[in-house]
């Protein structure tokens, strides 16, 4: 099949689901712009703020985009074709990821925009609250390491793609532009708060800008030049200041801005598919198994795409920040389930640039070089060849964006997390929620190898897509006691499948780990935090039950 045509399927069929199933969804959950939402009746200029839809739309779709939609599925199609990756996109998006994103972000805010977890311990009960929030902590702890890591590792070394096609330090690169990016989010918070120019001219002003702090970073590439462990922690620093930094400030604009470098790496997807010309050169299917512990299709094709269909980080998103903010409940479809999709168009963007590539040119190639390469490759169209590392350079530094975008994120979301477990509030409690959540990253990264996030990416893959089954049985249980079991089918059978799924793929990487432990290592530590997270999953699965069983009897 010819790559303009399945891409054009692809991007019909995300259409029909967002008018077709987004609208029934909308219908079932009764969406009423008469309620006023928690951003109204609550408003502080710090948390909660009702905000206009597009802008909170590209916060909220900048945050929920990070690697995991774009290494997610070039690693799945290198391991299994790319038709099975497509089809679970696809389908998993509509039916199951952006309902989970939908469902999560409304009853959120039907519940005063608490998080996934205080909901849990509404509907489900204190003992499975309490095992909700304890799961939804170490897999936000396991995001802040990898992605951590990650990051850290680009300032350093920068990213594949970046090596050999300037003359200047790599990481360096990387590093000048990320910090000069949050710099002008800053500003940028500033000038709308205190200027308040209209959002068009502060558009028009600061978009450039932010493609400009990718030139300026290769200008300035032998400034900011330290070895990976500082960098680690100097961005859990970062964390810790932003974690606390009034919305305004930096996670909306920042977001805000953000989501221009996406809609540019999608526009740039979209000439390589249309106008570039591209054959695919990746088979449609490859294996069942490939022969590793991870190598099955079943379950782990669904844990390695990930975030490309479905995440259970986008519902402490949705819950934590996004909630705050939604001035209307009807804006809970655009932003919920219509980001969601979005993410999904962010997935084919990444598997095209893996399927264009033959087989024997991926050897010893990262998502990231792929991915990189693939978008330089594409922005040629609209530059010129002779543009190309300029153009890659992009790519890199798009993807590095990501990543870090996310990082201030789930702190903040760790921190809400303690302080409703805690019910410590004000400015000191949100220090120690900070603090508590920071602890266990930065001892690792003090004293880990460089580069140890690859040891524990899979757990944290696997625990993301059980976190999204778990949300979704709080969702149905809240919605079951409201109206009947019957009228919650559209979020207890995607319960079902992610719990079966994600369980399964938890299980098998819980035994590979403990296998391959010596001593108290990072396996080890990953054996024994698969097995707290069976543990705890297991007592909020039993929680729902439980509710269900005396709501039907």
């Amino acid at each position: 099949m010819a790559l303009p045509i399945l891409a054009l399927s692809f991007l019909v069929l995300l259409a029909l689901g967002y008018r077709l199933y987004g609208g029934f969804v909308a219908r079932r959950l009764g969406l009423d712009d008469a309620r006023p939402t928690p951003a109204v009746t609550r408003e502080d200029g710090a948390d909660f703020i009702p905000t206009r839809r597009s802008y909170l739309f590209a916060q909220h779709f900048s945050a929920i985009a990070a690697a995991g939609p774009i290494a997610g599925p070039i690693l799945a199609c290198q391991s299994f074709g790319w038709l099975p990756c497509l089809l679970w996109i696809g389908f998993g998006v509509i039916f199951i990821g952006a309902v989970h994103d939908f469902a999560s972000l409304h009853g959120s805010v039907r519940h005063g925009a608490c998080s996934i977890a205080e909901m849990a311990r509404e509907q489900l009960g204190g003992g499975a609250g309490r095992a909700m929030m304890g799961f939804i902590w170490i897999a936000l702890v396991y995001v802040i390491l990898a992605f951590a890591d990650i990051t850290a590792s680009s300032f350093v070394s920068g990213t594949e793609e970046l090596q050999g096609e300037r003359r200047f330090n790599a990481g360096g690169a990387v590093a000048a532009a990320s910090t000069l990016y949050l710099g002008l989010s800053l500003v940028f918070g500033l000038v709308q708060r205190f200027l308040k120019p209209p959002l068009w001219l502060g558009t028009l002003l600061f978009v450039p800008a932010v493609f400009l702090t990718s030139w300026l970073g290769t200008q300035l590439s032998e400034f900011l030049l330290y070895d990976q462990r500082t960098w680690g922690l100097l961005i859990l620093g970062y964390c810790a200041v932003a974690s606390v930094t009034p919305l305004w400030l930096l996670l909306q604009p920042r977001g805000y801005l953000g989501g221009f470098v996406l809609y540019a790496a999608l526009a740039a997807g979209l000439l390589g598919v249309f106008f570039g010309g591209y054959e695919m050169q990746q088979p449609a299917f490859k294996s069942w198994d490939t022969g590793t512990p991870t190598g099955m299709l079943f379950p782990f094709l669904f844990v390695t795409i990930a975030c490309g269909a479905c995440s259970g980080f986008h519902g402490l998103v949705c819950s934590g920040t996004t909630s705050k903010q939604l001035a209307r409940e009807s804006h809970a479809k655009p932003v919920g389930y219509g980001a969601m999709l979005g993410e999904a168009f962010v997935a084919l963007i990444a598997l095209v640039t893996v399927v264009i590539v033959a087989q024997e040119d991926l050897a010893g190639k990262a998502p990231g070089r792929i991915y990189g390469e693939g978008i330089g490759r594409f922005l040629t169209i609209l530059l010129g060849p002779e543009n190309l590392p300029f153009a890659i350079t992009f790519g890199a530094m798009a993807f590095s964006t990501f990543v870090f975008d996310t990082l201030d994120v789930t702190t903040r979301l760790g921190r809400y997390l303690v302080q409703e477990l805690t019910g410590w509030k004000g400015r000191g409690g949100a220090v120690a929620g900070t603090l508590i959540t920071l602890a266990p990253p930065a001892l690792v990264l003090s004293y880990a190898a460089p580069g140890s996030y690859q040891t524990f990416w899979a757990l944290f893959g696997a625990s993301n897509q059980l976190l999204a089954g778990l949300t979704l049985t709080v969702l149905t249980v809240w919605l079951a006691r409201a109206h009947g079991v019957r009228s919650a089918w559209f979020t207890l059978a995607p319960a079902v499948f992610l719990l079966t799924i994600t369980l399964w793929a938890l299980v098998s990487l819980l035994l590979s780990n403990a296998q391959g432990a010596a001593g108290l290592d990072l396996k080890a530590v990953n054996a024994l935090a698969a097995g707290l997270l069976l543990a705890l999953a297991a007592a909020v699965v039993i929680g729902g039950v439980r509710r269900l069983s005396a709501r039907r009897t």
